[in-house]
């Protein structure tokens, strides 16, 4: 591999580059130039300096030739490449709805109101932090980008300030972080002392024989990145993460955060490990991290879906959701093929639209004092716009056609079907197929608050931000089209 000159490396890392500089330049202006200007004005610069960062970032995303770095430094692909511009579109979503949600100066932009520039600067820096993530196949630099994001995290779940909600959850989050943390870079340290190299590709050609060393370094890995993707036994932080966080915040924790979680840990699993991937067949079980992945997947999809039945609160039983979808998601990794890994990033890509869009039109009905299952009563009649956006995203996430969490449902089990040998996984796909026929109850349980319950006597018509609304619409569009549609994102990502 020939050196890169700094010239190019400054080149290929231009896109983090110009968010760190928004970044900065969001703190300066709403701290030096507009402390004293109303929330509203605030919000909208901060949020169009965002905006602006992450559209030039997006414009400077090196859609070249492939890279790949000495010791996997930084490794750049055409797949590479699409996760990076999902990560951009999910944070410019992001950006538009806590902007459009701050300046109509809601109930919980109170806890904003000092701190509005952090806000989006965190943001930004998130932002980079995931790119970061996502483009290198070197062990020590996902740690430090891991451990970056993961401090970002924490405080934007504790950023309401007037909350002990919020203050509880970070707490929880960042002790089980710091544990996990430890956990990852104690597995690491062993796959370094196996292959004396932090390089994903060198670590599988010395690890090419499993032994007694190796499955500790994995089960230690994995139980690092099971914290990260919130799988169980792993998920304690999650439901009260999802709960004390800001809506939008908790968004960002369950997308954005999701996907660079699942994209690394299948790095790791398929590059650095493969050779000690054992088997998950029912009939021919073999030592390795398969029957660790499938047992974890089994675990989150029965603990996640059944959970989420006795929630009463939206937001926890979106936790408990996403902890069932982490189980069907370590499906793609345990059939260990390449079209697995395409599914499972069509999945985690629509999995992250829809939760996203979910904890969006959360964020605007929070600001009218909804919060609660039993408050969405009527929603429909209050404000059809929210009410079509929910029903879109939660049908999603249930996987029902023509939207596109059916086609990323099927798309994943078909091929777990496939994977060597074949029928092998019947057993946790006939579980899945279960599980998300539990799931399908209970969104439609909060689809029955909204469409068929009564509506209060007292209940009034809610006020939404028009570019909150426009931007709910426009996900909930990208939802049906990409179900209609597969072969724009499948073609990309194959």
């Amino acid at each position: 591999m020939n050196p890169v000159s700094y010239a190019e490396l400054l080149r290929l890392t231009l896109p983090q580059i110009a968010l760190t500089v928004a970044a900065f330049f969001v703190l300066a202006c709403d701290g030096m130039l507009l402390r004293r200007s109303p929330i509203a004005v605030r919000a909208r610069i901060a949020m169009l300096l965002s905006l602006a960062g992450s559209l030039v970032a997006l414009a400077l995303l090196p859609l070249t030739a492939p890279v790949h770095l000495p010791d996997g430094m930084l490794v750049l692909d055409a797949r590479t490449g699409v996760v990076q511009v999902v990560l951009l579109l999910l944070t410019l979503a992001v950006t538009l709805l806590s902007g459009s949600v701050l300046v109509q100066q809601g109930r919980e932009a109170s806890a904003f109101t000092t701190h509005i520039g952090e806000f989006f600067a965190l943001l930004l820096f998130a932002t980079v932090a995931v790119l970061f993530l996502v483009s290198t196949q070197n062990l020590l630099l996902i740690f430090l980008a891991v451990e970056f994001l993961s401090l970002v995290l924490y405080v934007f779940t504790a950023f309401n300030k007037h909350s002990r909600a919020s203050a509880e959850a970070a707490l929880k989050y960042f002790l089980f972080g710091g544990m996990s943390a430890g956990f990852l870079l104690f597995g690491i340290s062993l796959l370094y002392g196996i292959s004396g190299s932090l390089d994903l590709q060198q670590i599988a050609l010395a690890a090419s024989q499993p032994d007694s060393l190796l499955l500790a370094a994995i089960v230690l890995v994995i139980l690092g990145f099971g914290f990260k993707i919130a799988a169980a036994p792993f998920h304690l932080w999650a439901p009260d993460a999802y709960q004390g966080a800001p809506s939008l915040s908790a968004g960002f924790i369950a997308s954005s955060s999701k996907v660079v979680g699942f994209f690394v840990f299948a790095q790791v699993l398929f590059i650095g490990v493969a050779s000690a991937s054992g088997n998950a067949a029912w009939h021919l079980s073999a030592p390795g991290w398969m029957p660790i992945l499938a047992a974890v997947a089994v675990l989150s999809m029965l603990l996640g879906n059944l959970a989420a039945l006795a929630q009463t609160s939206l937001r926890r039983l979106l936790a408990y959701s996403a902890i069932g979808h982490a189980g069907y998601l370590l499906l793609g990794l345990i059939a260990h093929t390449p079209q697995s890994l395409a599914a499972l990033l069509y999945y985690v890509f629509t999995y992250a639209l829809a939760v996203l869009g979910a904890f969006g039109v959360l964020a605007v009905l929070e600001t009218n004092g909804i919060d609660s299952l039993s408050s969405l009563a009527g929603l429909s009649r209050r404000s059809p716009t929210l009410s079509a956006c929910l029903l879109v995203f939660l049908l999603s996430l249930a996987g029902i056609p023509p939207l596109a969490g059916f086609f990323a449902k099927f798309w994943l089990f078909a091929v777990a079907l496939q994977a060597a040998p074949a029928f092998g996984l019947l057993w946790l796909v006939i579980l899945a197929i279960l599980m998300s026929v539990v799931a399908l109850f209970y969104y439609l349980r909060v689809l029955r608050q909204v469409y068929v319950a009564p509506m209060a006597e007292n209940a009034t018509p809610l006020s939404s931000p028009a570019l909150a609304r426009i931007t709910l619409l426009v996900m909930a569009a990208l939802t049906l089209l990409l179900g209609c549609a597969p072969n724009l994102l499948m073609q990309r990502l194959r």
